[in-house]
């Protein structure tokens, strides 16, 4: 049987936990999730073993993300499952808080963002998701105090939104992006996969596959608009009601109307029955 990682759920603990880690100097990555673990949570995971000596993983399902209509209450919940993957995987620790730990009585305190955080993506969409993100993963940064973070690419605003944070704030860590895992079929892995009916489950590939015939275009010199409409138009047909599907800066996240002008990245949100999916592609 793995050996059962260190799992603390208090700061105290956390900060005994840090103290006795990084002793000899360790260097430590963070790995922040909110559970409900997959392939692509563990192949985070694996980045971070090459990146330090010490793997923390944060599991906390963080409400101020989610808005009154969204699925906080519902969202999956799988601590068993979770503790054995990371068990297998001979992760160091679990930090693992409950909100009277992440948000005690009185607090008052927000982090405000700007830059790819309001470019009329997710923002539009969800306009108290970004403050959220970027509140608790500011206090994951303070209190595991880690060398590396890694995020997945597949929530691509969020790592541009997160990386602008601790660069502003002067965070001592450095984020890194790690490519998106998909399905045999192209399906982005996520959490919120298993919403998916089996007609939808087979519907949802057809967001990759219309990222990579938007992506051919448009490296083929096609105009956005319409290397773009041919995307949007697959995404529809298959049952999907789009939110966005654009081409952005990869950096910035500012409109961008040709490759001349940079590196450029397809990125995509859509629902289908009462899934909401994202996903992005480099160009």
């Amino acid at each position: 049987m793995p050996r059962t990682p260190k799992i603390v759920r208090t700061l105290p603990a956390l900060r005994r936990a840090l103290d006795a880690m990084t002793a000899n100097k360790a260097t430590t990555a963070l790995v922040p999730t909110m559970g409900a673990l997959h392939d692509g949570h563990i192949s985070l995971v694996r980045l971070a073993k090459r990146r330090a000596k010490k793997v923390i993983v944060s599991i906390f399902v963080n409400p101020t993300q989610f808005a009154p209509s969204e699925d906080f209450s519902s969202y999956p919940r799988t601590w068993n499952a979770d503790l054995a993957r990371l068990a297998a995987e001979k992760v160091d620790l679990i930090w693992n808080p409950d909100v009277k730990t992440m948000y005690p009585g009185g607090f008052a305190t927000t982090i405000m963002t700007g830059g790819p955080a309001t470019v009329g993506l997710e923002d539009r969409f969800r306009p108290q998701f970004f403050a959220g993100v970027a509140t608790v993963v500011g206090k994951l940064f303070t209190q595991c105090q880690p060398d590396f973070a890694i995020f997945g690419e597949k929530d691509f605003q969020q790592l541009r939104v997160v990386t602008r944070m601790a660069r502003d704030l002067d965070l001592a860590v450095k984020v890194i992006g790690s490519r998106t895992l998909r399905e045999r079929d192209g399906l982005a892995m996520s959490s919120r996969n298993i919403y998916l009916s089996p007609q939808e489950r087979r519907a949802a590939p057809q967001i990759y596959r219309a990222m990579k015939e938007s992506a051919m275009r448009l490296r083929a010199g096609e105009d956005n608009e319409a290397a773009l409409a041919a995307g949007a138009q697959l995404v529809g047909a298959a049952g999907f009601t789009l939110d966005y599907f654009e081409v952005r800066h990869a950096d910035t996240l500012a409109p961008i109307t040709s490759v001349k002008e940079g590196p450029m990245r397809i990125l995509v949100a859509a629902k289908i029955g009462a899934t909401r999916l994202i996903d992005n592609m480099a160009v």
